[in-house]
Order: C-alpha cells, then sequence, then structure tokens
C-alpha cells in the first residue's frame, strides 16, 4: 500500500505502452537495463525520441481516442428520417479528423493549447461535403484553413458534438457535461435519484426549441442545481446540431447561444466558450 520506485525497466516498458501501444524498442531496453532511464536528462531524451517516432500516432489512436471518448461514435445512430446524409463512413471520418488534429500537436510539437485553438483541420471528400468545405475530393485526409473561429479547436469538431447529442436532438446537458469531465477535468454533479424526462414535442403542440425544454427542465428543484452548471455550457453550442452542422434555427425557433457560466462569465456561441475555457487553461492541461 506504499508508494515505490519502479524499475528501469518497468518504466521502459510503461512508457513504451503508452507512448507507441507496443513493446521497447532495443534501445529503450539497452538504456533501462542500463539502469540510466531514472536519470531526468536520459529519460526526457528517450521521451522525445519516442515521440518523434511514427509509431508516436498511437497516442492519437489510441490514448486520445480513449481521452476524447471516441470509441463511442461507432455506437452512435441518429435518427436516419432526421439525418439521411449520416453514415458510417461520415462516423469513422469524424473520428479520423480529431485523430489528426491531436497528432499535429504531438508531430510538430505544438502548444496542447492547440487543441483549443487550431485554425485547421483535416477533412476527406465526405466530411468536407457535411462541413461546406469546397474543393475536396477523394477519401485522402487534407489539411485545410479554417475560417470560422466556431469551428476552431476540439470544440467545433463533428465527432465530438455528435457523440454529445442524441438521436433526434441536440443535448446541451451531455455536452456540457462533457466539456466538464472529459476536457477540464472536472467531476459533474450527480444527478438526483428520479430525475423527471426532458419534455418532448407531441403533436398538435408549440414546438418547443431545445432551450425552452431545458429551461422547462430546470424549473424543477431537483433539477436545478446540476443543471445551472453543465446547462450554459452546453447552449452555447447550440448552433451545432446533433451531427456537427451549423445551424441558425432549431425547428421553427432561432437558436439562442446565449448563456451564462455558474461563476458568472457571460457566454455567446463556440468561440466565447472556448475563450472561456482558455481563462482555464490550467484545468484542460491537467486533465
Amino acid at each position: 500500500g506504499e508508494s515505490y520506485r519502479i524499475s528501469d525497466t518497468e518504466l521502459a516498458s510503461r512508457l513504451s505502452y503508452f507512448i507507441w501501444s507496443t513493446s521497447p524498442d532495443e534501445e529503450l531496453i539497452q538504456v533501462a537495463s542500463q539502469g540510466k532511464l531514472k536519470d531526468s536528462t536520459i529519460l526526457e531524451k528517450q521521451v522525445k525520441r519516442m515521440l518523434a517516432d511514427p509509431r508516436a500516432e498511437t497516442l492519437a489512436t489510441n490514448f486520445a481516442a480513449q481521452w476524447l471518448r471516441l470509441t463511442a461514435l461507432a455506437d452512435i445512430h441518429p435518427e436516419p428520417t432526421i439525418f439521411p446524409n449520416f453514415t458510417r463512413n461520415l462516423s469513422q471520418s469524424m473520428r479520423r479528423e480529431v485523430e489528426l488534429l491531436f497528432d499535429s500537436v504531438r508531430a510538430e510539437d505544438r502548444n496542447i493549447l492547440d487543441l483549443l485553438t487550431a485554425d485547421y483541420t483535416y477533412v476527406d471528400e465526405v466530411l468536407a461535403k457535411h462541413y461546406g468545405v469546397p474543393n475536396v475530393v477523394g477519401s485522402r485526409f487534407q489539411r485545410v484553413k479554417l475560417t470560422d473561429p466556431n469551428r476552431f479547436g476540439l470544440l467545433g469538431k463533428g465527432g465530438i458534438l455528435t457523440l454529445t447529442s442524441l438521436a433526434s436532438r441536440t443535448s446541451p446537458v451531455a455536452r456540457g457535461k462533457y466539456v466538464l469531465e472529459v476536457m477540464m477535468g472536472t467531476s459533474a454533479p450527480l444527478p438526483p435519484p428520479v430525475v423527471p424526462p426532458l419534455k418532448e414535442t407531441v403533436n398538435n403542440e408549440k414546438v418547443l426549441s431545445v432551450r425552452e425544454r431545458m429551461e422547462d427542465h430546470r424549473k424543477s428543484p431537483a433539477c436545478s442545481g446540476c443543471h445551472k452548471i453543465m446547462d450554459p455550457i452546453g447552449l452555447t453550442l447550440e448552433n451545432f446540431d446533433a451531427v456537427g452542422r451549423w445551424r441558425v434555427n432549431d425547428g421553427p425557433v432561432r437558436v439562442d447561444p446565449g448563456s451564462e457560466l455558474y461563476d458568472g462569465t457571460k457566454l455567446e456561441g463556440p468561440a466565447s466558450l472556448r475563450k472561456a475555457a482558455l481563462n482555464r487553461s490550467a484545468a484542460f492541461v491537467r486533465s
């Protein structure tokens, strides 16, 4: 039950399976067998060597995919009558986009905060059509410059926006919870034992936007405490529909992305949420 220093060979194994998702190579084994890996200078040299190796792409395809919950995309099936253009190929392209963004930060030795601010992304023809990006043909991913700041970084990625939605509509709660837990490393409040369901639109009734349904839901004292923390985050992303496309209206109602964080910070759309996250960058880096 006490902390202890692991051996150099154990450290070599942990490093290799974390960075490369495979066993140590000859050089790392040799350094470890000589007992030199505990030396901070040599350790840093080895880590930099490993990160520069193509095998380090598994940090994106394995570690980042787990951290950002991209593996869940395979189980997301948006309602085909509402989102007929959502396909398995599109889902796979969404995941690959985020992996390539993460890997570019690794390969180019960029600031980790570029995951929030990057003004570029990677698209193939399927994803480019989904985003409305012109002049991209074929299955090969191309790096493209983004002109819309709402698309910058992880918060503008279709894969993340899709896996935090329901089959038929967006979910500000799921998006807010995701940003808190995954990106900022802060546990979301636990829901009360009995949570009343969000009111859905039924025939012959006024069509309510997601925001209007959320406001009605928060009237319940059992729900208001948690939702005051999560909802404002998710509501700033409401201009993105359930499959990550930009929209102006939610049904017949114009989208209102304005909200206020629990500490009083005013938000007005994805760009302002990104700025708020950057103002709390220590939490993101630690996460």
